[in-house]
């Protein structure tokens, strides 16, 4: 009865591991993802962006505006995105000669993940699903180092 009550329990953490587990290619891919979304900025390639996100992705940071020194929710979408990774650094002037670009995995559990990316003056918090058999970026929240400059 002992054997039996151990092996039902492997069987069942087999099956567990199987179903909610990611494989070493989901870890790269993901992280893949989170440094497209930022090096597509720094190499100007908006088809990096377009690469790493979802066409629904939805960014937001909370601002300040000036006159009235309310905070506030801003929303930024795909296609404005696009547009940032296509004009933002055309001189090549607005990152350093080497940026800095640390993604961390904070979760993965099935077709969803949670990444924290640092880069040189902000935070980004990610949320990436995979659909269709690609990871997908879906939401960031941001905000910069010093959220006084917001």
């Amino acid at each position: 009865m002992k054997q039996v009550s151990k092996f039902i329990v492997f069987l069942l953490f087999l099956i567990t591991s199987f179903v909610q587990g990611q494989t070493k290619q989901d870890s790269l891919d993901i992280k893949q993802v989170a440094l497209d979304y930022i090096e597509s900025q720094h190499n100007v390639k908006p088809e990096q962006f377009e690469r790493a996100a979802h066409p629904r992705m939805v960014k937001r940071t909370f601002w300040t505006n000036k006159k009235s020194g309310k905070e506030y929710l801003r929303e930024t979408f795909t296609d404005a995105m696009i547009l940032l990774a296509e004009t933002y650094n055309t001189n090549q002037d607005k990152f350093p000669i080497k940026p800095k670009k640390e993604v961390i995995i904070l979760d993965v559990y099935d077709k969803v993940a949670s990444v924290k990316l640092i880069a040189d003056d902000w935070i980004d918090y990610m949320h990436i699903v995979k659909l269709n058999m690609k990871w997908q970026l879906v939401n960031v929240l941001w905000q910069y180092n010093d959220s006084a400059q917001q």
